[in-house]
């Protein structure tokens, strides 16, 4: 389960694009927050299921959310200003009947290492599906298989898109203003021929997805209203199946971003490891080190969002 929003210019407070994620996942996982520095693929690249080739270029420098069992990872942003996350999604195709290839979270990986652009990270991901296809589990597998498709928002400082996939079939849908994705598919077209029947939308995905979107509507967007957003509880008509995820033994919000995407080449991201309603953000600049990012043990107080929500 996860969230994700992202706000164009000129429907954000200063005009930037904003893009932001929950990640949700098993309670007990581990997820760090990371650099991954550029590198030259000379051979084969080994992903969390499969072999792939190497990228024909350098690739790019990204700060990854990564769940320490698997190559991808669940949101990130790169040097050049794209930003990305997935989700899980549940169609007419059942994923457990798939053999191993790239999940979610790959996809996010390789497109962010890979894409100067949104619109480059679409090419890469529809390539990618193309070539090798999803399949296998995006849960740990040591506790027990768990596979799905995916739904990715990426974004840069001047461009959206939303990406539903049922195995190697996907649909692209760009962003007009603001978005909002979840746990479901929402391309209309897409939805009509591919949702899931037996999926339980109304009750544990669409108040979060109406959630994100009533606060992408007030705009204009801002860092804090994001914040707030990710933080909050009022998102569910079942216990726990809020924006900021608490199921016991089931899934948990366990890290989050909110990136500021920039067209002068300064991208801001917002990052924490852990429930955003107990830890704060840590702010670092695109491109500069930082101290990678594990569950904190108390928590911390690196961000301050203005009364204004700016």
């Amino acid at each position: 389960m996860c969230d994700c929003l992202v706000a164009l210019p000129p429907a954000t407070v200063d005009g930037c694009t904003l893009f932001a994620k929950n990640s949700d996942r098993p309670p007990a996982e581990a997820q760090d927050v990371s650099w991954s520095p550029p590198r030259r693929d000379r051979a084969p690249l080994r992903v969390t299921h499969i072999t792939v080739p190497p990228s024909a270029a350098d690739t790019i420098g990204c700060v990854l959310s990564r769940p320490r069992w698997c190559w991808g990872a669940e949101h990130g942003v790169n040097d050049a200003g794209v930003a990305m996350g997935n989700e899980a999604i549940y169609t007419t195709l059942d994923p457990r009947e798939a053999p191993p290839a790239l999940i979610g979270m790959d996809l996010v990986r390789l497109a962010l290492e890979r894409a100067a652009t949104a619109e480059q990270a679409v090419s890469v991901v529809l390539d990618l599906l193309e070539h090798h296809g999803q399949g296998g589990s995006g849960h740990d597998p040591s506790l027990g298989p768990r596979p799905y498709w995916s739904s990715l928002l990426v974004a840069d400082p001047a461009e959206a898109y939303v990406i539903e996939t049922s195995g190697s079939t996907a649909a692209v849908e760009r962003v007009e203003r603001t978005r909002a994705i979840s746990n479901r598919t929402t391309i209309p077209d897409f939805d009509a021929v591919h949702r899931h029947p037996r999926q339980p939308v109304e009750r544990l995905v669409d108040p979060r997805w109406h959630a994100s979107r009533a606060v992408l509507a007030a705009e204009p967007v801002s860092v804090g209203s994001l914040a707030a957003h990710l933080r909050s509880h009022d998102s569910c008509a079942e216990p726990g199946w809020s924006v900021c995820m608490h199921v016991a033994g089931v899934e948990t919000t366990t890290a989050s971003m909110i990136a500021e995407l920039r067209a002068d080449g300064v991208h801001t991201a917002h990052l924490l490891v852990g429930s955003p309603c107990e830890h704060e953000y840590r702010t670092i600049t695109v491109g500069d080190p930082f101290d990678a990012l594990e569950l904190p043990s108390a928590p911390k107080r690196n961000i301050r969002f203005g009364a204004d929500g700016s």
